[in-house]
């Protein structure tokens, strides 16, 4: 099929969206390419059309987990076979999945950036027909950029398995720096970009000076219909503001990544159809989300760095609709976060300390555990150990840099499980254990395939059919593994820390303190450019495309703007009142009354203020009762 026709018959649309056609003619005629996509400005089809297209498989390599799963699961319900191998999978199902996508005609796999770094999985995608490699995300790859992603290094090692094909890096943010900084750690042949303007002519940037910010959360809903984000920074804040909106009558719900994926799922939809008006949330809300009709965006608190607020902002007005994207600030804002800067970045000695107390809790011995993943409660750590929960997750970040550790911040596997033995040895093991018989054909029948792969399971499900508490299925799958009949991987939804060397002793880490000096020097700059964005009184819309190197007229409808309008509305209607009053009293004198009521222009309050200005100017006259020049 032709591009169009692969298009429409997989998606049903007629046409691309802009810029598509022309990023997917350059991947097809074998060029690196950098897409610049403003969010929801549908950034997969660049890769999955031409993927599937030319003849082989199409190696993705993204961060979002979540959004990875959500991207295979659409495929697979197009009928596209697709995988994706991310932290927490066992070794045997990895295995099997990159079996799959050698000998079995899998047009899509699925990467997280730190499953590049494993022996495993670069050898087998060395024997892959690769046709693209696409990296989404791909600001993740610049130290410049504001979610710098130390795994993403490893992109570059796929080229060398794979020279002669293309690849796609794609993204919704990037300055100039991080643009080339793309490019090159990429290894483009060519300087290469696509961009669409960061422009976004519908929205309404609005910064409000404001000490009681609750009062202005209700302020807003009330006078713009439909329904909106509002963006805290904690999971309490979200919970506690979402009770104060429903307090005060407004249909509202919160959502971070403390709740299971199955609340998350419920509150999402809820929301996405609009039975919940206002989502009050984390930053953990939004990846993915593509509702058209968001009509306004709130932050309660200043963002991190103006890419994360450009990108979710950019969530309302996506009909091409009016919208407003509204930050609350005040000064208070500026000291706080200046305080939590210091605070943030850990020092050599403390992230020495968070290693080390990683490895006991999880028992881990010394010179053990390269290559393995553990479920990570982070509030259970930090709590236990005393540390702060946002220095622990930077200390995270340094080690990741090291290569010691591999963090993901949020994973979400189901539940799924595998035969171990062939159909005969099954059914031998049915007649010999009659009372396992009903159980196993339960199985059976719920679930095709798991001898070959492994199968997603819901023990709910699983349990209603076989007439069994959700506890007993889990307790019967256990001992059906410890009998060597299956292999069962029970849903985990917690972050997740690989250790990617054997633990070494505290003191042989070498931490790299250079590093850490250019990641505060990374986040200062991008912290001074959130205040600068908030403090001066310049178009708004004008300073976010600055600041992405692009330049525009005014845009005539954020706050400053409006607000130069009415002092320049304000400054005309004077000018005219004025003019007015000099015509009327050249004719004649007139008493106050004749002279207001004989003025065409403005209100009376503005009639009256211009009669005092030319009176304290002596431009006119009143002996008292008329007015005269």
């Amino acid at each position: 099929m032709t591009i169009q026709e692969t298009l429409k018959h997989y998606w049903g649309y007629d046409n691309f969206r802009p810029l598509q056609e022309e990023i997917i003619q350059s991947v097809l005629l074998g060029r690196d390419t950098l897409a610049l996509l403003p969010t929801g400005g549908g950034k997969s089809v660049c890769f999955q059309v031409p993927g599937l297209v030319k003849e082989g498989i199409s190696i993705v390599v993204s961060p979002l987990i979540a959004l990875m799963k959500d991207q295979v699961e659409n495929l697979k319900a197009k009928g596209i076979p697709a995988v994706s191998i991310v932290t927490g999978m066992g070794k045997r199902e990895i295995d099997i999945a990159l079996d799959n996508c050698v000998y079995n005609g899998v047009k899509f796999l699925y990467l997280s950036p730190e499953r590049l770094l494993s022996e495993l999985v670069r050898e087998r995608i060395r024997y892959m027909n690769v046709n693209l490699i696409a990296v989404d995300e791909a600001h993740c790859i610049s130290q410049w950029g504001y979610d710098f992603r130390p795994p993403y290094l490893h992109v570059a090692d796929l080229r060398e398995l794979h020279p002669g094909v293309p690849v796609l890096a794609l993204t919704a943010t990037a300055t100039a720096d991080v643009r080339g900084d793309i490019q090159e750690k990429l290894c483009f042949k060519e300087p290469n970009i696509f961009q669409q303007s960061f422009e976004r002519k519908n929205i309404s940037y609005v910064v409000q000076h404001e000490e009681n910010k609750l009062r202005k959360l209700l302020d807003i809903p009330r006078g713009v219909k439909g329904t909106g984000i509002v963006y805290v920074r904690s999971r309490k804040e979200a919970e506690e503001i979402a009770k104060y909106y429903n307090e005060n009558h407004f249909g509202a719900d919160f959502y971070h990544a403390g709740l299971t994926m199955e609340q998350r799922s419920a509150k999402q939809d809820s929301w996405q159809t609009g039975n919940t008006r206002i989502i009050v949330a984390t930053n953990a809300f939004g990846m993915g989300i593509d509702k058209p009709d968001v009509r306004f965006v709130i932050h309660k608190d200043m963002p991190e760095s103006l890419e994360a607020y450009y990108q979710e902002a950019g969530r309302a007005g996506r009909d091409g609709r009016k919208a407003y994207a509204v930050l609350l600030y005040n000064h208070a804002d500026r000291l706080k976060n200046e305080k939590k800067f210091e605070s943030n970045f850990p020092s050599v000695d403390e992230i020495k300390q968070v290693y080390h107390q990683f490895g006991s809790y999880f028992h881990l011995a010394y010179g053990t555990g390269a290559g393995v993943s553990f479920d990570l409660d982070l509030g259970d750590f930090c709590v236990r150990n005393k540390l702060d929960a946002t220095k622990t997750v930077n200390a995270l970040k340094f080690l990741e840099q090291d290569e010691y550790l591999a963090f993901n911040e949020s994973v979400f596997l189901p539940s799924r499980f595998r035969f171990e033995v062939m159909n005969e040895q099954l059914y031998n093991f049915q007649v010999q254990n009659q009372g396992w018989d009903a159980f196993i054909k339960t199985l059976l029948r719920s679930y095709g395939g798991a001898f070959e792969n492994y199968v997603r399971l819901r023990e709910f499900d699983l349990a209603r059919r076989a007439n069994l508490s959700v506890q007993q299925v889990i307790q019967g799958l256990k001992q059906l593994e410890d009998e060597g009949i299956l292999h069962y991987l029970q849903q985990t939804d917690l972050p997740q820390v690989t250790w990617l060397q054997p633990r070494l002793q505290q003191n042989e880490l070498i931490i790299n303190k250079r590093y850490i000096e250019n990641r505060k020097t990374v986040y200062r700059n991008k912290m001074e450019a959130v205040f600068a964005y908030a403090e001066h009184s310049r178009c708004r819309s004008q300073m976010l495309l600055a600041y992405f190197d692009e330049t525009a007229p005014k845009c005539g409808v954020c706050d400053v703007c409006l607000e130069e309008k009415r002092r320049k509305n304000k400054a005309e209607t004077a000018e005219n009142i004025t003019a007015e009053i000099v015509d009327s009293l050249s004719m004649e004198h007139k008493n106050i009354g004749e002279l207001v009521t004989t003025l065409k222009t403005g209100t009376e309050k503005e009639r009256l203020e211009a009669i005092r200005l030319l009176l304290d100017a002596g431009k006119i006259k009143t002996d008292g009762e008329k007015y005269y020049l």
